[in-house]
């Protein structure tokens, strides 16, 4: 995957989505992607049943550095990194994926589901107003207003999956665990952010990679720690393979698909696809657990994917900033 030519022709592609175009293969890398993770946050908690958490990221970690090995080459053309983009892909694995993981994880622990979804309904919003504050881009109305339906979906699918009285029966949420969902979605927010900065100076493969590399040095002592006291003949070669597989698409393919649609679309714009997680997860249900859908399920994917055309199709008003993606900002 090469990288784009220069950070202005990335902005003027924005620019031009109306009169060129459309970017369809950028929207499917970024639908893909979020799809994707939606849909295997069951693998996930069965291997949270074999493997402790930090131990578990550890081992991800470092079996995708191993498949990633060839995407830490430079891409022709692409030039050396300099000091800021260093910066910002530390960045970029600290607060999207290291302190993004603990505050959900933790805030998971203290509220109920039913607030975490509601909450978590909050990225893409926060995904448009930081995309405005750091890189200036100019957000038309109807992409505002698809994005308010986006949010308007994802919280609703949080209502609906809700147990009827679990929010009575002692599932509310703590002060604590209310501020740690926030800073979650700030942090993912930050992730979109940066992730499109980086975009305008390195290949997707290669982002992918060095991420990847940050991660698994940020867990390494807390992976270690655990590890020590780990009994390792506990997994099964069947727990191994789904491992495997585990860190090949959640640091791997996941990652690179969402680079690579995010370097073509405004940070605002790609940040609506963040419906796809809850639909896709959704989706598993009823399509491999025998889960039926409610006419309030059915309403909240309905408004979830008509915020996603409302923020994709054609408009004239909606484009990049005609500057550099944050060439000011996050130095």
């Amino acid at each position: 995957m090469e990288a784009p030519a220069s950070t202005s022709s990335s902005a003027s592609a924005g620019h031009a989505t109306s009169h060129a175009a459309v970017p369809w293969l950028a929207y499917g890398s970024l639908a893909l992607s979020t799809s994707l993770v939606g849909s295997y946050v069951g693998l996930s908690k069965l291997l949270l049943a074999v493997f402790p958490v930090f131990l578990l990221a550890w081992l991800r970690f470092g079996m995708a550095a191993v498949l990633m090995l060839p995407w830490l080459r430079r891409a022709p053309g692409e030039p050396p990194l300099d000091g800021r983009t260093r910066r910002l892909l530390f960045l970029e694995s600290f607060i999207g994926n290291f302190l993004f993981s603990i505050c959900l994880l933790f805030g998971l622990q203290r509220s109920s589901a039913l607030v975490a979804g509601v909450i978590m309904a909050g990225i893409p919003a926060a995904v448009a107003a930081l995309s405005w504050l750091v890189l200036g881009e100019r957000i038309a109305r109807r992409v505002l207003l698809g994005i308010a339906c986006s949010v308007l979906g994802i919280a609703l699918v949080a209502v609906a999956r809700e147990p009827a009285g679990a929010a009575s029966a002692g599932g509310g949420a703590s002060l604590l665990g209310v501020a740690l969902l926030l800073a979650a979605v700030l942090c993912e927010a930050c992730y979109v952010v940066i992730g499109k900065q980086l975009t305008a100076q390195v290949s997707a493969k290669r982002i992918s990679s060095l991420i990847n590399l940050w991660g698994l040095a940020l867990v390494t002592p807390l992976g270690l720690w655990q590890a020590l006291s780990y009994d390792f003949s506990r997994p099964s070669v069947g727990d191994w393979g789904l491992l495997l597989f585990y860190a090949a698409a959640a640091s791997m393919i996941t990652v690179w698909l969402w680079m690579s649609g995010l370097a073509r679309v405004p940070a605002a714009q790609a940040g609506v696809f963040m419906v796809f997680l809850p639909v896709a997860t959704g989706l598993v249900g009823l399509v491999f657990l025998g889960e039926r859908l409610s006419l309030v399920q059915a309403l909240a994917y309905g408004l979830a994917l008509l915020g996603v055309l409302l923020a994709t199709l054609p408009t004239g008003r909606l484009h990049a900033p005609d500057r550099p993606p944050g060439h000011e900002a996050l130095r």
